[in-house]
């Protein structure tokens, strides 16, 4: 283990050497998007691969929204050096914080460390994340009028750069211990927090543009899924290899506007991405999570290989729902974590034989915890491996 004193020695060499993006500002960041995939080491372990594309697997594979965050000691000894923006924008330092529950549990993926509003960041808009409160957009999307102030033709490889710098360095240190997972927001949750200034309890701001101003609802949501898109592909050819689409408030809308809204451009995001990431014969499988969304999985398991449930939601019912082609995962709830290790093992196997091991990967219905203890996700994932493998050799008996 990299001691503290080697750890800061690193924090001021790379965060000398970044220079501190805003929008008003360049990035002295260059793109890693013309990657040599030869150049990356061998992949050992490919079971959230396998899953992902309905291959049998030796055992069901497992990974947890924010792995890489403040219940572990380690991260917070970052952080206590260098904001949270920072973090994301340091190459080095987001793959180091990318890599630390990696070393810690037998993960089978990693998920680049990132946020989903640097989007918005790339398009132009302040954003901040403040200690107790979370996100904070000084200058949000007050009128439909403030659009013009986005800047729409963003060139995302320049404005974004330092993720796929931070993809390229993490898959080599990874060193093909387990695949590398992009991700960006979904338009509509992007949107959300754009037009709020932040989280909302109600999203009045943001809903009320959607009935008020559909066309320039709709303005919005294009400049914003173009940008994903762009991203999206920008990490896959950087060395993702497997890409998610978050859609953190899905819930909030009724099924009727989401279907309107939000739908098209999460069935756009996969047609394009696919479409050009075949073009370059890379296979990248993509996850969509539509948290809330229950109404959602019928017309979005087409277009995605793997769908991410919330705790409220059935494996059997959902499977019933998207038929035998498609991967979920999910979807332990979080807050079982809180519990003994022996009622975070009965919980997990309950899950398991719901969802069964094919086509599936297991994760939490949401993402961890602050105040978890990183003991407790370990149970979790041991016994997501230790029962799923009794699952298989009891089915091959």
């Amino acid at each position: 283990r990299v001691s503290a004193c080697e750890r800061k020695r690193r924090l001021f060499r790379f965060t000398q050497s970044y220079t501190h993006h805003t929008p008003h500002h360049t990035t002295r960041f260059t793109t890693a998007i013309d990657t040599n995939m030869a150049d990356f080491p061998a992949l050992k372990n490919d079971l959230i691969l396998r899953a992902a594309r309905g291959e049998a697997v030796s055992r069901v594979p497992v990974w947890a929204m924010r792995q890489a965050g403040r219940y572990l000691p380690e991260f917070r000894e970052i952080r206590a050096e260098a904001d949270f923006f920072r973090v994301c924008r340091t190459p080095e330092l987001a793959c180091t914080v990318t890599l630390q529950p990696i070393e810690r549990f037998d993960l089978d993926a990693a998920i680049i460390f990132s946020d989903i509003l640097v989007v918005p960041q790339a398009l132009g808009m302040d954003v901040e994340m403040v200690p107790g409160k979370g996100p904070n957009f000084p200058k949000p999307l007050n009128t439909p009028a403030d659009i013009q102030l986005l800047h729409k033709d963003v060139n995302v490889d320049e404005a974004l750069g330092y993720v796929y710098e931070a993809i390229t360095l993490t898959r080599k240190r990874l060193e093909g211990r387990v695949p590398l997972i992009g991700f960006c927001g979904a338009p509509w949750t992007l949107m959300a927090y754009m037009i709020e200034g932040g989280g909302s309890k109600t999203f009045q701001k943001a809903k009320t543009w959607l009935y008020a101003h559909p066309s320039e609802t709709r303005e919005l949501l294009n400049i914003i899924t173009n940008v994903c898109i762009e991203f999206l592909v920008g990490q896959a050819k950087a060395g993702a290899q497997l890409l998610q689409v978050f859609d953190s408030w899905a819930g909030e809308l009724g099924q009727d506007v989401f279907e309107a809204f939000a739908q098209p451009t999460l069935v756009r995001i996969a047609t394009e991405v696919k479409s050009r990431l075949q073009a370059l014969n890379l296979q990248v499988p993509m996850i969509v999570f539509p948290k809330g969304a229950h109404y959602s999985l019928e017309q979005l398991a087409p277009h995605y290989d793997v769908v991410q449930l919330d705790w409220t939601m059935a494996g059997a019912a959902s499977r019933a729902r998207v038929g035998p082609n498609v991967t979920l995962q999910g979807n332990l709830d979080p807050c079982v974590l809180y519990a003994d290790k022996s009622v975070i093992a009965a919980e997990t196997k309950r899950m398991l034989k719901e969802f069964g091991v094919h086509r599936y990967i297991a994760n939490l219905g949401h993402g961890m915890h602050p105040s978890h203890d990183p003991e407790h996700l370990r149970a979790f994932v041991d016994a997501v491996h230790s029962v799923s493998e009794e699952m298989i050799r009891a089915s091959s008996a």
